[in-house]
C-alpha cells in the first residue's frame, strides 16, 4: 500500500472551540472525539449510519464517493457525509487505501434505555496496519504493523499481526532493519525518535508511514509494557533497540484496538536473527517473481504454483516459508523428510488435504475470541475446525487406512517431523464439546437477540423460552377463540413494536365488540383492541423474552471467556495445523509436478549439481520445456553467452528458484540435484527504472550491483544478467569486466554471469574458477531456431536482427538492419573500423566507439588505433587510463 499524502482532518471547523457550548449535544459530543483522536478521521454512529461533519465530511464524502449533505443547528450549517454501517467495509477500505485512520465512534449504550444523549465512544481505531475485520483483509494473508526505534548501538525492528497476534523483533544496522522491512512488507510503519528515513523498495507494495507518540519509545515505558506479555524483557530481547520497538508496537496495537491493558493473545513475541534464513533482497524477490509477476501472466508466481493449501492457515504458513527460507541443513532434511512421507502416501495425504479442507482459519477466529468481538457463528467455526483434528491425528496414523497403494501395512507416521505434528494436535475435547453444548447449530449473526444457545444447556434460560412459547401459543390460539365468542369471522390478532398485541376489528363489526376489549389505537377503517388476559399475556410473554435474551448474552459472554481462557492452546494447535497443511501442498506439488527430493551437502566446497533442471514457473506456462544440467563448483564464476530469447535468464533463475524450494523443505524440478546451503541470493536480472525515486534504469542496475558486491561472499549464490548493458558499450563492458572479476577474486561466490560482451568469455582463460556456458541456435535459411540447450563453451553470436524480426518488426526495418550488419562485417573484415576482434561475430553491433569508428579518420591513425585497441582499461587505474588517452592525444595532435 503506497504512503499516502494526506491533508490533515480536525472534524469539525478551525475556531469551533470558540463556540462549543452552542453546539447541540451530539455535535459537542463528536467535536470531544475528534480532539482526542486527532491523527484518525472520527465516523460517528447516528442510528444505522456512520456520520462525519465538517471537514471530514468533505473526506468522506470525496473519497468514498457518498452524497454530501448539510446538518443545521443554532450554531449555523454543517456538512454532513455518511456512510450505512452494515455495509461499511468498502467505505472503510477506500479510506485506509488513501491513507487515512479511522476511529469509529460507537454508541456503547442502548439508544433505547438511553436518558437523553446516547452515550458514544472510539471503540476501534482501524488503520492499515491493525486491521482485524475479515471484510478488510485477504484470507491466508499477514497483515502486520511494523515499529522501528532506535537503541544505543542498533536499530530495532518489532512487527504485530494485530488479526493473529503473531509478534517478531530482531534488531541490526539500518540497511539490515531496511532489508527485513522489504522482506516482511508491512501495510503500515511506526518510527520513534531519531529513527532512520525507510523507503521501500517498491512503492506500489510499501507502506504507510508517520511518527508515533515518543514517549512510547521510552526504555522504561516499553519494558513496562512488555513485562505484562513476557517475563523479564530484559533477558528476553537482546538489544535497547528491540526492547523500545517491541514495546512501541504493542503500544500502538493497543491503541487501536481500545483496550486499556495488554492483548491477551499477543502470546507468541519472538525474536529472531535474520542470519537463521536465506536472505533475498527485494531485487532478488522480484526478479525471481517469488509473490508478484508483472508480466502479461500476473498470476504467474512461484508462491502460485507451490500454494495447494487446504485452509488459511497453510497458506499463511507456506507464504512465511517462502519469505524466509532455512539455513539450517538439519530443519531443512527434516521438512524434506515429511514431504517425502506425504508424497509417498497417497491415501494419507489425500486424506489430511480432505481434512484440513473443512477448517477456518483458527489463528484470526481466537484473535477474535480474545478480543472479545467473536459471535456465535465464530465459535461455531472454532467448533467445525475443533472436530477435524481427531480425524487428522487418525490418518496420519493410519487408522482410516488398512494398507497402502502398494499393499504394504500403514505404519505412520514414520518420520521424526510428522511424529512431532501428530503430537502437537491437541483435541481440545473439552473445549469443543462446551460449544456443542453451548452454541445452537446455527445461530443468528447478532449474540443480543435470542437463539444463539442450544436448548438444554441452561435450565433457567430454557424455563424462560418455555415460558415465552406458551404465551405465544396462546395468543396464536386467541384468534379463533375471540372469533368463535364475538362472532366476527374477520377479526384478527397481530402485533408491533411500538404497541405490541393487539385484537383488530373493522368498523362494519363495531357494534359486536365485548365490554372487555379496551381500545388501544383507532385506523381508518378499523380498531384495535386488547383485554386485560392480553395484556397479562403480552407483559408475561415480553418479559419472559428480554430477561431470556439477556441472560442468553451473558451465558454466550461466559462462553466466549471460557474459550478465550484456552487462547495459547489453540495457537498451538493453529500453528500445527499452519505446518501440516504447508507440507502437504508440497508434497502434492511435488506429486503433480515430478519434483526430486534434492540432496543437501554440508561441506564448504560443495557446489551445484543439477540434473535436468526445469523452471517450476516457466515450465507451467509454456507448452514445452527443456530441461539442462547445472554443474556449478562451489566459488565459480559460469560466464553465459547466447542469443537473445535463447533461455539464458531462464536458466539461470531456475537455479536460483530451485535453490529456493530445496531451503523452504519443498523437492525441486530436477531428475536429480545435489545442493549445499546458501546464506544469500542476489541477483541483478532485468531491466526496470524508478522514476519517482530518481533512478533511470542504469542507476538502479548500479544499485543493485553495489550492493551485491559489498555483501556477497563465499555462502553467496549471485544472478548476473547483462551487466553494464544500460550505458555506452565502451564502459559497459569495462563494468562488466571488473565486476566479474571482483566477484571472482574478492568475493568467492559461486555466480552465474549471463552477457552479450563475448570478450568476457576471455575471463575463463584468465581466472581458474571461471568457465563458459552457452546457449544453443541454428541458422537455416535466414531463420533462427533456439534449441534453448546449455553446453560449454562460448556462443558465436546473438541473432539480434532475427530476434527483432521474431517480434513483429517492420519488414523494412529488419531488411535495412541486416544490410547495415552486412556493412559493418564487410568494413571490418577489411580491419577498417578499429573494433575488438572478437566482436567479428555481430554480437554487439550497436557499439558507440567515437567519431573514427566507421574507418573514416585521417590516414596516420591506423597505429594509434591497434594501440588503443590494445589497452587492458579492465586491468588499468583510473589515473594510467588518463594518461595513456593523454598520450594518443598528444600522437594526434603531433600528426596533424
Amino acid at each position: 500500500m503506497p504512503t499516502a499524502d494526506r491533508e490533515t482532518v480536525t472534524g469539525l471547523p478551525p475556531g469551533i472551540d470558540a463556540v462549543r457550548g452552542d453546539l447541540t449535544p451530539m455535535l459537542s459530543q463528536y467535536a470531544d472525539l475528534c480532539a482526542a483522536h486527532e491523527d484518525a478521521l472520527v465516523l460517528f454512529q447516528v442510528g444505522d449510519f456512520y456520520e462525519a461533519f465538517c471537514e471530514a465530511a468533505e473526506t468522506v464524502a470525496r473519497i468514498c464517493e457518498v452524497t454530501l449533505t448539510e446538518r443545521s443547528d443554532s450554531t449555523g450549517e454543517y456538512p454532513m457525509a455518511g456512510v450505512p454501517i452494515d455495509n461499511a467495509a468498502p467505505y472503510l477500505e477506500s479510506l485506509l487505501d488513501a491513507g487515512y485512520r479511522v476511529a469509529l465512534g460507537d454508541q456503547v449504550e442502548d439508544a433505547e434505555q438511553a436518558s437523553g444523549l446516547v452515550d458514544r465512544a472510539v471503540t476501534e481505531v482501524i488503520t492499515p496496519g491493525t486491521v482485524v475485520e475479515d471484510d478488510l483483509l485477504e484470507s491466508g494473508t499477514t497483515n502486520y504493523v511494523a515499529a522501528v526505534g532506535r537503541g544505543d548501538a542498533s536499530v530495532g525492528l518489532a512487527a504485530v499481526d494485530v488479526a493473529t497476534g503473531e509478534c517478531l523483533v530482531t534488531a541490526g544496522d539500518a540497511d539490515a532493519v531496511g532489508d527485513e522491512l522489504d522482506r516482511i512488507e508491512p501495510a503500515e510503519l511506526i518510527t520513534g525518535p531519531n529513527a532512520p528515513a525507510f523507503e521501500p523498495a517498491d512503492a506500489e507494495r510499501g507502506w504507510t508511514h508517520h511518527e508515533y507518540d515518543p514517549a512510547a519509545f521510552d526504555r522504561d515505558r516499553a519494558r513496562e509494557r512488555l513485562s505484562a506479555y513476557a517475563p523479564a524483557p530484559e533477558r528476553r530481547f537482546g538489544s535497547d533497540a528491540e526492547l523500545r520497538a517491541a514495546g512501541a508496537v504493542l503500544a500502538y496495537a493497543e491503541y487501536t484496538q481500545g483496550d486499556d491493558g495488554p492483548l491477551e493473545y499477543v502470546s507468541r513475541i519472538r525474536r529472531y536473527d535474520p542470519r537463521d534464513h536465506l536472505r533475498l533482497d527485494a531485487a532478488a524477490r522480484r526478479s525471481l517473481e517469488l509473490f508478484e509477476n508483472r508480466g502479461l501472466g500476473a498470476s504467474d508466481t512461484l508462491f502460485d504454483v507451490l500454494d495447494e493449501t487446504n485452509c488459511a492457515l497453510g497458506r499463511r504458513r507456506l507464504e512465511r516459508w517462502l519469505r524466509r527460507p532455512l539455513v539450517d541443513a538439519d530443519a531443512i532434511r527434516s521438512r524434506h523428510d515429511a514431504v517425502e512421507e506425504l508424497a509417498d502416501r497417497t491415501l494419507v495425504r489425500k486424506g489430511i488435504a480432505d481434512a484440513l479442507g473443512a477448517a477456518y482459519d483458527l489463528e484470526r477466529l481466537v484473535g477474535r475470541v480474545a478480543r472479545g468481538r467473536a459471535d456465535a457463528r465464530d465459535l461455531r467455526s472454532l467448533h467445525a475446525t475443533l472436530s477435524v483434528v481427531p480425524e487428522l491425528k487418525r490418518t496420519i496414523t493410519g487408522e482410516e487406512h488398512v494398507a497402502t497403494t502398494d499393499g504394504e501395512d500403514d505404519d505412520l507416521p514414520r518420520t521424526d517431523h510428522l511424529q512431532a505434528l501428530h503430537d502437537r494436535l491437541d483435541e481440545l475435547r473439552e473445549l469443543r464439546e462446551l460449544i456443542d453444548d453451548a452454541i445452537a447449530a446455527d445461530p443468528p449473526q447478532e449474540i443480543t437477540e435470542g437463539g444463539v444457545i442450544r436448548e438444554g444447556f441452561d435450565g433457567d434460560l430454557d424455563d424462560l423460552r418455555t415460558t415465552e412459547r406458551a404465551g405465544r401459543e396462546w395468543v396464536a390460539d386467541l384468534e379463533a377463540a375471540e372469533r368463535d365468542r364475538t362472532g366476527i369471522e374477520s377479526l384478527s390478532v397481530g402485533h408491533n413494536q411500538v404497541h405490541g398485541y393487539y385484537i383488530e376489528v373493522t368498523d362494519a363489526n363495531l357494534d359486536r365488540v365485548p365490554d372487555d376489549y379496551r381500545r388501544r389505537q383507532t385506523l381508518k377503517n378499523s380498531e384495535r383492541y386488547y383485554t386485560p388476559e392480553l395484556k397479562e399475556r403480552e407483559e408475561e410473554i415480553v418479559g419472559a423474552a428480554e430477561r431470556a435474551d439477556a441472560l442468553e448474552y451473558e451465558l454466550f459472554v461466559d462462553v466466549r471467556e471460557r474459550v478465550a481462557a484456552e487462547t495459547e492452546r489453540i495457537q498451538r494447535l493453529a500453528a500445527a495445523l499452519a505446518e501440516l497443511d504447508a507440507l502437504c501442498a508440497l508434497s502434492t506439488v511435488a506429486v503433480t509436478n515430478d519434483y526430486v527430493r534434492p540432496e543437501l551437502v554440508v561441506d564448504p566446497d560443495a557446489g551445484v549439481e543439477i540434473e535436468g533442471g526445469r523452471h517450476p514457473v516457466v515450465e507451467h506456462a509454456a507448452e514445452s520445456f527443456v530441461p539442462n544440467d547445472a554443474d556449478l563448483p562451489r566459488g565459480s564464476i559460469a560466464v553465459i553467452t547466447g542469443p537473445n530469447m535463447s533461455g539464458k535468464s531462464t536458466y539461470m533463475r531456475a537455479i536460483a528458484l530451485t535453490t529456493v524450494l530445496a531451503q523452504i523443505g519443498s523437492f525441486v524440478p530436477a531428475q536429480a540435484a545435489r545442493l549445499p546451503v546458501f546464506s544469500r541470493l542476489f541477483t541483478r536480472v532485468g531491466a526496470s527504472d524508478d522514476i519517482a525515486g530518481g533512478q533511470s534504469t542504469f542507476m538502479r542496475e548500479m544499485s543493485e550491483l553495489t550492493e551485491i558486491l559489498h555483501d556477497a561472499g563465499p555462502d553467496s549464490l549471485v544472478l548476473l544478467d547483462e551487466v553494464g548493458r544500460g550505458t555506452a558499450t565502451t564502459d559497459g563492458r569495462a563494468i562488466a569486466r571488473a565486476a566479474a572479476e571482483f566477484v571472482h577474486d574478492e568475493l568467492g561466490a559461486t555466480t552465474l554471469f549471463a552477457t552479450h560482451y563475448h570478450d568476457l568469455t576471455d575471463l575463463a582463460a584468465d581466472r581458474e574458477r571461471a568457465f563458459n556456458l552457452h546457449f544453443t541456435a541454428t541458422r537455416e535459411d535466414g531463420a533462427v531456431t533456439f534449441l534453448h540447450r546449455v553446453v560449454p563453451g562460448a556462443s558465436s553470436s546473438s541473432y539480434g536482427v532475427e530476434v527483432a524480426e521474431l517480434a513483429g518488426v517492420p519488414r523494412p526495418v529488419v531488411d535495412r538492419s541486416r544490410e547495415l550488419v552486412e556493412t559493418d562485417d564487410a568494413v571490418r573484415d577489411r580491419g577498417g573500423d578499429g573494433r575488438d576482434a572478437t566482436e567479428h561475430d555481430g554480437t554487439d553491433r550497436n557499439r558507440d566507439d567515437g567519431p573514427n569508428a566507421d574507418g573514416d579518420g585521417p590516414a596516420g591513425d591506423d597505429d594509434i588505433a591497434t594501440e588503443l585497441r590494445g589497452l587492458d582499461l579492465a586491468r588499468m587505474t583510473p589515473l594510467e587510463a588518463l594518461n595513456a588517452l593523454h598520450d594518443l592525444q598528444n600522437r594526434i595532435e603531433r600528426d596533424e
